[in-house]
């Protein structure tokens, strides 16, 4: 089965196709993947928070996730009072 795993950093993204034996949990393709894991918060298929041990399905794309710096909704009204 083949994943797709990424990595979106503030200017620049990583992403790397794996191969790996069915049946294939998020674990496995983050693992594989070879991407830094320093500073990820958690794990998304496809924009939805999924489990370490979540099963794949072959074509899906694995989101590693960093942490919020600010909440977005404190940014939005920062940058209304700017205006």
């Amino acid at each position: 089965m083949r994943v797709e795993v990424v990595l979106a950093l503030p200017r620049d993204h990583r992403a790397v196709v794996v191969e790996l034996a069915a049946p294939a949990t998020v674990g496995d393709a983050v693992a594989a993947s070879g991407l830094p894991l320093d500073g990820i918060d958690g794990y998304a298929v496809y924009g939805v928070r999924a489990a370490a041990g979540q099963a794949l399905r072959d074509g899906d794309r694995v989101e590693l996730l960093r942490p919020l710096l600010i909440d977005p909704k404190d940014a939005r009204r920062r940058r209304a009072a700017r205006r």
